[in-house]
């Protein structure tokens, strides 16, 4: 099997380093960025704060959108389902999806 990943080199507050991915250059280095962007927000709004601690800070501020995001893809899906579930009866039999031949 052929390994799909790439070598990319990103910058995060001016250290580089070498990241190998399966994911695009442009999406890697875009990942990257806003790591970044996140550690100088929390840097400029500190005074004075070390760097490996507005990291951490960072690293929690990303994963506390990401689990909200989760959660509204979550409460999303289960609208769509329940809208799913409340259309089925009102479409013809035929555009169900039901097993027709288990009545």
């Amino acid at each position: 099997m052929m390994d799909q990943r790439t070598v990319v080199k990103v910058r995060i507050m001016g250290d580089d380093y070498t990241l190998r991915t399966e994911a695009s250059p442009e999406h890697t280095k875009a990942v990257a960025e806003h790591v970044d962007k996140t550690i100088r927000a929390i840097l400029n709004g500190s005074g004075t704060m070390e760097t490996h601690k507005a990291a951490i800070l960072a690293a929690l501020q990303i994963t506390d959108d990401l689990f909200r995001e989760r959660g509204a893809m979550d409460d999303l899906t289960s609208d769509i389902k329940q809208l799913a579930a409340d259309i089925r009866p009102l479409l013809p039999p035929a555009k169900r999806g039901e097993d027709l031949g288990a009545a």
